[in-house]
């Protein structure tokens, strides 16, 4: 199989992670007898200081040339520190989900064994934690217009605006995704106070009725939701929630696996689809050789299976981060005690699993 790829490594520890993921991909091709065409560009604050732009058209043209997307991270302190900066990394993420019509972002949590004592949480509450978010992407808080300053500089507002055709779309997704795994899509909104949440609800009710009957709905307001995924986690399946919502509650749940470093996504929608950690740019870290890398090798996984139907393959990559978590190859943020090993430790790990299995 001949694919193209377009490479996003960002900023801060991304292109040392996505260099690992690379490196795994590789090792399929030549263990699977594929052929993957690796074209970098450039996004966030690396774009910003080239060429001044957080997501450059280039970037734009190479990605919807692409087959598939691997990303990153986007953001540096010099923009987080600076409330005036008028162009932010950031923004180019918007705009790449924008552009791209990536309106489903697909977040899975599931417990390692070997690491549920590294998770904040008691074993007794974590042992059965397998859920994913599918959280809307390119609608909500962060897209509504119209957004700013009051003349005075004193007043700020953003607005939150939904359409049905919106919801209903990624409503559609959880609910197909919940067929394939144990029935149940949990609705998190805050339909007692919000416009858009009423609207959420009303029209995920609507559907459920009518196509998906066969699928259990449960309701709850996201306070309800953020108390539930730390006193009994194991009860979700799938969630499914706006764009802030989804982005707080993902990165809540992400704990449960004790290290946001294990977490992939995928992002789905009208043009090519892309795949990322859920982790930040952790730029205290970068050129360090410290990061976890496991989270992109697994969306890299995600990427196999979601883009190119190469289970086979995405399986592979699975195997092979489990065996390396199994086997304690991990970095200073899972080790107590033992040797933590480098980002590039990982990558050559899992590289080397696929080759010999």
């Amino acid at each position: 199989m001949n694919k193209k790829i377009a490479v996003l490594p960002g900023d801060g520890i991304g292109p040392e992670i996505v260099a690992e993921s690379v490196k795994v991909l590789k090792a399929v091709e030549s263990r699977f007898n594929h052929k993957f065409e690796y074209i970098y560009g450039e996004i966030g604050a690396a774009a910003i200081d080239d060429c001044g732009e957080p997501y450059p058209e280039e970037t734009h043209k190479l990605c919807m040339e692409s087959d598939a997307i691997l990303f990153g991270a986007i953001g540096d302190p010099k923009y987080d520190n600076n409330p005036a900066a008028k162009v932010r990394p950031e923004q180019g993420l918007l705009k790449m989900r924008k552009s791209l019509g990536l309106y489903a972002n697909i977040r899975p949590v599931e417990i390692y064994t070997k690491l549920i004592d590294r998770s904040p949480l008691k074993e007794s509450v974590v042992k059965d934690v397998d859920l994913v978010v599918v959280r809307e992407l390119t609608g909500g808080i962060y897209f509504g217009e119209p957004r700013g300053r009051s003349e005075d500089g004193r007043r700020a507002y953003d607005t939150s605006l939904y359409s049905d055709v919106e919801i209903e779309r990624i409503s559609r997704i959880a609910f197909i995704m919940a067929r394939k795994r144990k029935g149940l899509v949990t609705l998190v909104d805050k339909a007692n106070v919000l416009a858009t949440s009423r609207l959420w609800r009303e029209v995920v009710s609507n559907l459920h009725k009518s196509e998906y009957s066969d699928v259990q709905l449960d309701c709850l307001f996201v306070d309800n939701a953020a108390m539930q995924l730390v006193t009994d986690p194991g009860r979700f399946d799938v969630i499914l929630t706006e764009n802030m919502f989804g982005d707080i509650l993902s990165d809540q749940a992400s704990v449960l696996t004790g290290s946001i470093g294990l977490l992939p996504s995928s992002s789905i929608g009208t043009h090519t689809p892309l795949f990322e950690p859920i982790h930040g740019s952790f730029p205290q870290g970068a050129g360090k050789n410290i990061a976890n890398p496991i989270a992109t090798i697994l969306s890299a996984a995600m990427l196999l299976e979601g883009a190119f139907d190469l289970n086979a393959e995405a399986s592979a990559i699975r195997k092979g981060c489990e065996d390396a978590i199994n086997n304690g190859i991990l970095t200073p943020e899972l080790v107590k005690e033992a040797k933590a090993y480098t980002t590039s430790d990982i990558g050559d790990y899992v590289a080397e699993y696929i080759a010999k299995n």
